[in-house]
Parts: structure tokens; C-alpha cells; sequence
């Protein structure tokens, strides 16, 4: 973990600003690169920015620090509910 962890605070804002994520990220996870022309994404978009409108009138949080809050409260989300896979299932 030390390894990325030195990464984090190495990078730069405009560093990352650089870097499409998407497609970095489409090589691990395919469907990155194709949910585009599947997924009604203003549907979704509209809910996240009220969500992130929300954060920020609620409890007075920057943007950035409205997205941080949400994408982790996301990913606790997916990782507390997501079936477990057991011995056989590998």
C-alpha cells in the first residue's frame, strides 16, 4: 500500500486533469469504455448533481469535497452489500 499511497500525494491537481480515467481505467473494467451508448447517463447525471447540490447546502462543503463524499459513500455502499463469493463460487 505505501507505494500508492506515495502516488496520492504526489499527484497533482493538474496532473490528473491530464489523465482520462475512463479509458485508463477501460483496460480493468470494459465497461467503462461502453456503457456511453447504453446507459441513459442525464437520467443519472441530474440525480448525482442533486445529491451533490444537497451535500453542499446540508453541510457546507466545497464541490470537490461534496464529490469525495459521495463517490466514498458510493463505494462503502457497493462494498457492504455486494454478494459474497465463497471458496466455490471462485
Amino acid at each position: 500500500m505505501e507505494p500508492i499511497e506515495e502516488i496520492i500525494q504526489n499527484t497533482t491537481e493538474e496532473s490528473q486533469t491530464k489523465v482520462d480515467w475512463t479509458k485508463a481505467w477501460s483496460t480493468k473494467y470494459p465497461v467503462l469504455a461502453a456503457y456511453q451508448k447504453e446507459v441513459d447517463i442525464p437520467r443519472y447525471a441530474a440525480e448525482i448533481r442533486r445529491m451533490l447540490t444537497d451535500l453542499q447546502a446540508d453541510y457546507g462543503y466545497s464541490e470537490q469535497d461534496a464529490m469525495l463524499v459521495l463517490k466514498d459513500i458510493l463505494a462503502h455502499e457497493y462494498m457492504d452489500n455486494r454478494p459474497r463469493k465463497t471458496k466455490k463460487q471462485r
